[in-house]
């Protein structure tokens, strides 16, 4: 089959009109893809109060833990007496 041959069929298949749509079809599409954007609107909610918690645990956890501070030095005893 050369190119011109696929061409024209291809030009062929596009100038056909569509065949009719089933009437039951459509009611069936709308409801899976209000179920898909529920699905999804849904898992993004999750996901970002996932990361909210995340956010202040790791807050809480900073603020206790302050690791940004020095630990106190252990090897050598304090001075006092001098």
């Amino acid at each position: 089959m050369s190119l011109r041959d696929r061409e024209a069929a291809v030009r062929r298949l596009l100038e056909q009109t569509p065949p009719p749509v089933p009437p039951e079809l459509h009611a069936d599409v709308v409801r899976r893809g209000g179920r898909i954007l529920r699905r999804r609107t849904a898992a993004r909610r999750l996901m970002w109060l996932l990361l909210f918690a995340a956010a202040v645990a790791f807050v809480v956890w900073a603020i206790t833990a302050q690791p940004w501070v020095e630990p106190p030095s252990e090897t050598t005893p304090p001075l006092t007496g001098w």
